[in-house]
């Protein structure tokens, strides 16, 4: 299948796999399936750019007004690793103390040992099912930056790649998670990504800041991806969000066309500090985003 009306296709069949395949994962995630009159945006922050990656950035998410935060797996160099029980115990407590909630996880480690090309990085991704599953997640982000970054120009390392993901693929659908990549690549190179690995555990976890950087239209892109996206960052450069590139309000219409409801998480830069501006941020998305339908 070459032609996009042919990813398109595919797309759909995904998307009917998915709902089959990982219907865990559907129950877990039912803001993917849900009906317009059902949908919901819950808006939370990412945890590194909060400043901390502790069971605290639940605490400062909460002062700051978020509803949850995704949390970075980490590297165990700061102290904290979620492959650790104590650890995954400590943030489980800290969410139950302050009533947020934790969405998903970011696999920041394959940003310097890539998927496509370090042969730890198949260990590293099964390692954070683990942890996931152990946290009651439904969603890991493997991040595909820096070292990490996606070339399809570059056929051995999106041949490995795609290897790395077919193995972990089938341990996602036995526990019911899904993988969302996040890289630099184009809705169609991410089409073309997800139809050669053949899961429904793998989808795309979309970050409209990244998008606009590199310079393409994620009001044809999300439509494009439909509900294979299974959760959003925004960021709009070094804006404060609805003060940069970026019309949010058209972006909310965007997500209506895919019947989006769930998760979106500020990943935005920090300028007056982290409480000001992410309150900001989170004031300005709710006003769009309302907390139902």
């Amino acid at each position: 299948m070459n032609d996009l009306r042919g990813r398109s296709t595919r797309r759909s069949v995904l998307v009917r796999g998915g709902q089959a395949a990982v219907a865990l994962a559907a129950v877990r995630m039912s803001p993917l399936f849900a009906s317009p009159r059902s949908r919901w945006f819950r808006i939370g922050g990412c945890e590194w750019m909060l400043g901390r990656c502790a069971p605290s950035s639940l605490e400062l998410a909460k002062r700051i007004g978020l509803e949850g935060i995704q949390l970075g797996m980490g590297t165990g160099a700061d102290g904290v690793d979620l492959r650790k029980p104590e650890v995954q115990q400590a943030y489980l407590k800290a969410a139950k103390a302050t009533g947020l909630e934790i969405s998903s996880t970011s696999l920041a480690w394959t940003n310097a040992m890539p998927l496509k090309s370090d042969p730890r990085a198949a260990g590293w991704l099964a390692d954070s099912i683990d942890a996931g599953k152990a946290l009651g997640l439904p969603l890991i982000m493997p991040a595909c930056f820096g070292p990490g970054d996606l070339d399809m120009a570059k056929t051995k390392e999106i041949d490995h790649l795609v290897a790395v993901l077919k193995s972990a693929t089938p341990k996602a659908e036995k526990e019911g998670m899904l993988l969302g990549l996040e890289s630099y690549l184009s809705a169609e190179d991410n089409l073309r990504i997800l139809e050669r690995v053949g899961s429904p555990a793998l989808r795309v976890y979309y970050d409209v800041g990244n998008s606009t950087d590199k310079g393409r239209d994620v009001l044809k892109e999300i439509p494009l991806l439909g509900k294979l996206i299974c959760e959003f960052h925004f960021k709009d450069a070094n804006f404060r969000l609805g003060q940069g590139r970026l019309d949010f309000r058209k972006v909310r219409k965007a997500l209506d066309k895919i019947e989006y409801s769930g998760w979106i998480h500020i990943e935005a830069t920090v300028t007056r500090g982290v409480v000001e501006d992410y309150a900001a941020d989170y004031r300005y998305l709710r006003g769009i985003f309302a907390e139902r339908g």
